[in-house]
């Protein structure tokens, strides 16, 4: 304070204070701003980190793979650039690694990861960096270890590449619309249920031709409704990890229970033990021909006695279940009669 000067004229230090509160709002000012936008959507600091000296644009691979992404805008994987990954604001070399090496080399593939030249391990090791939280099993499943990998399956570039109508119709047997579903779109197969599963599992496919099956290849059901094709705990990939019965029972309900009597056999060997569940040619998917045959696997002999004895009401006339009606289980008797 200058000598002289009147006590509480504290000039400079008030000057000193405004300026440094005007410094303060105007820092914060700058850090609460949004960071500044470029042409293509993605903040400027992450587009200075996206393209380092190894890694070029989408569009630049488009100069020479114009086919592979020419459906890739509504391709759920563009997402990809509004997503923290190994590179922001990388669509392409997410996936196929950084280019520049491809480019400078004209072309040469071995400088950039290739599904088509890849092994199928690395091909699923490449597709699970990002989706292992949706298909944890993969690796256990008999896909993964019969080395079907993810591209086997899935079209990455682009939608479901559908086959001919003639030629689905050929394979289903059946009138099929090669219209694109969503759904296929969404997963990104390479042809509709059952089309797809029916290339490898050709066996499994037969019994669809049988008088009784259910309606997968009129396109009621899907085998991913009872299967899980990335993989589980249980056999055949069923989906259910409590109780494979689940599987059958949320279609068929009134089969599910519980009840006061119990049908043992349903707990212990499923439904399977009955029933087979792609086709039969027996009623009911049954897995013989004679129903008597099938309970007597269990109840044998049951031809003594009054009731199942010899006359009007033998087990050779009649089938089991015209007296034991409720043979899934009963709340009304123990043995399952009416």
């Amino acid at each position: 304070m200058p000598i002289g000067a009147a006590p509480g004229s504290w000039t400079g230090l008030r000057a000193c204070l405004i300026l440094m509160l005007g410094a303060g709002m105007i820092c914060a000012t700058a850090l609460a701003a949004p960071p500044a936008q470029n042409r293509s959507g993605v903040p400027q600091t992450q587009t200075a980190a996206a393209h380092p000296a190894n890694y070029v644009e989408a569009d630049t691979c488009a100069l020479c793979h114009e086919e592979q992404v020419k459906e890739f805008a509504t391709n759920p994987h563009q997402k990809m650039a509004l997503m923290p990954g190994d590179v922001p604001g990388v669509t392409c070399e997410n996936c196929h690694g950084p280019g520049q090496a491809h480019i400078d080399g004209g072309g040469d593939i071995t400088k950039i990861f290739s599904p088509l030249k890849a092994s199928a391990k690395d091909v699923d090791a490449k597709c699970l960096s990002c989706h292992s939280k949706d298909h944890p099993d993969f690796l256990r499943g008999p896909h993964a270890k019969g080395g079907v990998s993810c591209i086997s399956c899935h079209s990455v570039h682009g939608g479901a590449q559908l086959m001919p109508s003639l030629r689905v119709a050929a394979l289903l047997g059946s009138t099929a619309s090669s219209t694109t579903n969503s759904k296929e779109r969404e997963h990104l197969l390479k042809a509709p249920q059952p089309v797809l599963c029916f290339q490898c599992h050709a066996d499994i496919k037969a019994f669809f031709n049988m008088p009784v099956h259910h309606k997968v290849p009129e396109g009621l059901i899907l085998c991913t409704d009872c299967h899980d094709v990335h993989g589980t705990f249980e056999k055949s990939n069923l989906r259910s990890r409590v109780d494979s019965n689940l599987i059958c029972t949320k279609c068929h309900t009134e089969k599910q229970g519980p009840f006061v009597y119990e049908h043992t056999p349903i707990k212990g060997e499923g439904c399977l033990g009955c029933h087979t569940p792609h086709g039969s040619q027996n009623a009911r998917l049954l897995n013989m021909p004679s129903i008597n045959t099938l309970c007597n696997q269990c109840h044998s002999p049951v031809g003594a006695g009054s009731v199942h004895g010899q006359g009007p009401g033998s087990a050779e006339i009649l089938p089991c279940t015209s007296c034991h009606t409720y043979i899934h289980g009963s709340n009304l008797n123990v043995a399952f009669i009416r």
